[in-house]
């Protein structure tokens, strides 16, 4: 038996119409968008721009020229992070972090840039948010948070956090690599003014697809030019969105696929996917937490978790159980650190790491009973 539990790195299998629509676009129409005039061409400008409809409207964002894509949310991350800071800039961010938010501050940081402040978080992930409004000064222009954490699965308030930052008048910028496509966001309601999600997590799309969303009058400076498929005949980059930020042949095929994986997530519903997640992860955490000599990081509850759960058996390192899962059981999760030193040091799993078990779509109860069952295997040959 084969059990995929790695979903939060990238999901799979993906739904059979993101395969579809690649093959299709591969197959029938695989011209370059907004570069030519002739029929496919066309059609393929037709399909990213109503990506980009889609995506304002997931996220109820009221400009979908504000949607920008990128290879991912790493870079999309950067993009935001470097294109808004200036020199004598004040920036905070939460001690559960991915490298994704912290090394690009750090390096700024280092560079005498700007000045950082890091919210502590309590063991469980969430953020303290007493001392998150004790970190505000009035130099402070970023406040970068991670939505959820691909390590505890702990869900952040950001509508509070967006709430301060509004009274601040600094720049809310969310990492929801892994929340887009469970949790529903509203860039309005929530006050993101710039948020960051890739497609190969829980939108359900292929890798090398993410981008941002971009909310009112944010500025943000681009270090990429060149061909843009508008002005050509200027030595400039043009200063409007989205060209403004992306610049080069738009990874079409990746664009086409978060479409499809947008759509299946729209049409299966977010409440009916968060129930179906939610259910099978409290029945597998709750399963861990009787055995002996297991930790379960993370919440207690599920309420403001994602479909995820680190742990760590006494004396075996994450390592080793891992490949013991994957290599005796054909169970597939994923060990160490997950890109997020801070976050382990937070919930007190630094510098071993743990082992993760996430959840997707297309997981069921009887991956999760035969999960339990071959972990309960381990323990009694220890």
């Amino acid at each position: 038996m084969k059990v995929y539990l790695d979903n939060s790195a990238t999901s799979f299998p993906k739904p059979p119409a993101v395969v579809q629509a690649i093959s299709d676009y591969l197959n029938n129409y695989g011209a370059s968008p907004g570069r030519s005039a002739h029929a496919l061409s066309v059609k393929a400008a037709r399909e990213v721009f109503e990506t980009r409809e889609l995506l304002a409207e997931f996220f109820n964002l009221d400009n979908s020229e504000r949607v920008i894509f990128s290879a991912n949310a790493t870079l999309a991350l950067n993009i935001a992070i470097k294109g808004v800071l200036k020199q004598g800039d004040h920036a905070i961010i939460s001690h559960m972090e991915h490298n994704s938010v912290h090394r690009p501050l750090k390096y700024l940081e280092r560079n005498g840039i700007i000045e950082l402040s890091i919210a502590r978080c309590d063991n469980a992930g969430f953020i303290d948010l007493e001392h998150l409004k004790s970190l505000f000064r009035p130099n402070t222009k970023l406040v970068a948070i991670i939505h959820g954490s691909n390590v505890a699965g702990t869900v952040q308030p950001i509508r509070e956090i967006g709430k301060l930052c509004s009274q601040h008048d600094a720049i809310f910028l969310v990492d929801a690599a892994q929340t887009a496509g469970f949790i529903n966001i509203d860039m309005q309601q929530d006050h993101i003014d710039i948020l960051a999600f890739t497609g190969h997590k829980k939108l359900y799309g292929p890798p090398g697809i993410g981008g941002l969303c971009i909310n009112k009058d944010i500025q943000i400076n681009t270090f990429i030019h060149g061909g843009s498929g508008s002005h050509s005949e200027l030595d400039v980059h043009p200063a409007f969105y989205p060209d403004r930020l992306e610049a080069g042949t738009p990874n079409t095929v990746g664009i086409i696929g978060l479409k499809a994986g947008l759509e299946y997530v729209m049409k299966k519903g977010l409440q009916n996917i968060r129930h179906l997640q939610l259910g099978l992860i409290q029945h597998l955490i709750r399963e861990l937490k009787n055995l002996d000599n297991v930790n379960v990081c993370g919440p207690e509850g599920i309420e403001n978790r994602l479909p995820l759960v680190s742990i760590n058996i006494k004396n075996m390192p994450p390592s080793e159980l891992s490949q013991l899962l994957d290599q005796q059981y054909g169970i597939m999760t994923r060990s160490g650190l997950h890109c997020s030193p801070l976050a382990h040091k937070t919930i007190g799993s630094f510098p071993q790491g743990t082992v993760r078990f996430s959840i997707g779509a297309f997981n069921t109860e009887e991956d999760i009973n035969y999960t339990i069952n071959k972990v309960k295997e381990i323990l009694s040959k220890k």
